[in-house]
């Protein structure tokens, strides 16, 4: 160490405390040069306390709701299981691991907008995007089938106790640094579409969303820690020995029962009474300023809520064909080969770079652009990838395993078949596995009933009256795949039988 002093004025080290006095004192005066330094070297992970500024600059202070909202993901304390049944129907349990909660709370009332369970180690902006979609739609009731389990007279969500809450935008939302929060997808849903200011603060800062923080404390101390295979808050925490079902998988709380106990208890912390609003709950306080105080809320444009999509999102793939081996036009897009017959008729558009509009919940089909605007139609995956419902994550991991030396069976077969087979073969090995068996299983039980991604809006064409049903779908500001595949309604026929033999 390069002392500042000069030679005798340095400590001495042959006296009986081998100047270790005069040692820990200069140290001392070196570490508080700086708090960050000084408050590293004594354990602290991250700083708090500093002074905000008066400058303007960050979201404001909410004083009605939908003014500010926090954003945030927290990892649930629960060790989880996953069953899937066999094509004989027996059932097969496997421990997971843990999952993601991200959830959007409003900053005035408490109000937890949303929230998503993520079957991941990490959550993505696909995941944050997810989540702002369910914030912004109506919320649906969910069936429940624990015994005991029941939405109570004041339980609920905002736009399901409030319905003109649907559809509701909000000015500001805070968040984290995280490279999901601040991904170009995740800041075009939210600056574009939605039309909301973000506020990006640093990781690790409680007192920076401190509602969110605190909603899960919440979350741990009514709900985790009352689950067997609580994980508890640290190493030698006793709830966590108290807790352990010692490798019992029949007492571990599966994946469907952990999405009803998280909706139950979400909904009756909004119906709970709330000491930061003076004992009023949460759904309370969002009627009061609503219909009471008649506060003015923005909603989503009427076009962009028939087709709420944020997950979309283009790329330009060029126009491939093979014209010795007679292979017709077609795209690739993430491994897989999309074309149409309007495509794979089209030679002239070999080489052209297509615009296409991608669903990433649903890679079944996209819908393709011309470089000029005009629309080419749906371009359709090609083998069982056209059959099977998959997003991007999920093929992503089917390519990842086709790579591999493992993945030489996968050849010929279903893709996705063979992808949940080889998961289940694995999840008694490694969590990881049971994780992803989880996350396949579940996406192919909730198939997204909307296809085909809308694409970028059309404007309107004035000046021209509509005569006929066809003219005014064109002239429609947007079209969703829903309209485009309405059909006519069916009358059922009566069909009569005879009394016996005829001769």
């Amino acid at each position: 160490m390069q002392w500042l002093q000069p030679a005798h004025a340095r400590p001495q080290s042959n006296t009986a405390g081998r100047a270790i006095r005069s040692l820990s004192q200069r140290l001392k005066e070196e570490m508080l040069r700086s708090f960050g330094a000084a408050a590293r070297s004594a354990g602290a992970s991250h700083l708090k306390g500093l002074p905000h500024r008066g400058d303007g600059v960050g979201s404001p202070a909410a004083t009605r709701p939908y003014q500010v909202v926090e954003f945030d993901g927290h990892r649930l304390d629960i060790r989880l299981k996953v069953v899937v049944r066999d094509p004989l129907g027996f059932e097969h349990e496997f421990e997971m691991e843990r999952v993601w909660l991200l959830v959007i709370i409003d900053v005035c009332t408490r109000v937890v907008l949303a929230y998503h369970l993520v079957l991941a180690r990490e959550y993505s902006r696909y995941d944050v995007i997810k989540t702002i979609e369910k914030a912004l739609e109506p919320h649906r009731a969910r069936p429940f089938t624990i015994e005991g389990l029941s939405y109570g007279p004041q339980d609920g969500f905002a736009s399901q106790r409030l319905p003109e809450l649907a559809y509701v935008t909000w000015e500001w939302m805070k968040l984290d640094n995280a490279k999901a929060n601040l991904a170009d997808d995740t800041l075009t849903a939210l600056c574009e579409f939605v039309g909301s200011l973000v506020d990006a603060g640093p990781m690790y800062s409680p007192d920076e969303r401190p509602y969110i923080e605190r909603f899960f404390g919440t979350i741990a101390s009514r709900l985790s820690s009352r689950l067997p295979g609580y994980t508890g808050s640290h190493p030698r925490d006793l709830r966590r020995a108290l807790a352990d079902p010692k490798g019992n998988l029949r007492l571990y709380v599966s994946l469907d029962e952990l999405e009803e106990l998280v909706e139950y208890a979400i909904a009756g912390y909004n119906g709970t009474p709330h000491v930061g609003l003076n004992n009023a709950t949460p759904l309370e306080a969002m009627e009061y300023f609503i219909r009471g105080k008649q506060m003015m809320v923005t909603w989503l444009a009427e076009h962009h809520r028939r087709t709420l999509c944020l997950t979309q999102s283009a790329r330009r793939c060029p126009v491939r064909a093979y014209l010795d081996q007679g292979v017709r036009p077609h795209i690739n897009l993430h491994g897989v080969r999309y074309t149409s017959d309007v495509l794979a008729a089209s030679t002239r558009l070999i080489g052209t770079h297509l615009l296409i509009y991608m669903n990433a919940d649903d890679l079944r089909c996209v819908r393709a652009f011309l470089p000029d605007g005009t629309e080419l139609g749906v371009l359709d995956a090609q083998g069982a990838w056209r059959v099977v419902p998959h997003n991007l994550k999920l093929r992503q991991e089917i390519r990842k395993l086709k790579g591999q030396r493992h993945g030489s069976a996968m050849v010929g077969a279903n893709p996705i078949e063979a992808y949940v087979q080889t998961k289940l073969e694995q999840a008694r090995k490694t969590r990881k596995a049971a994780m992803e068996l989880a996350h396949a299983v579940r996406l192919l039980a909730s198939a997204p009933t909307v296809r085909t991604p809308v694409g970028p809006a059309r404007p309107v064409e004035t000046g021209m009256a509509a005569s006929t049903g066809t003219q005014t779908a064109a002239a429609s500001p947007m079209v969703t795949a829903v309209e485009l595949a309405a059909r006519a309604p069916v009358r059922p026929r009566k069909l009569s039988i005879g009394t016996g033999q005829v001769f």
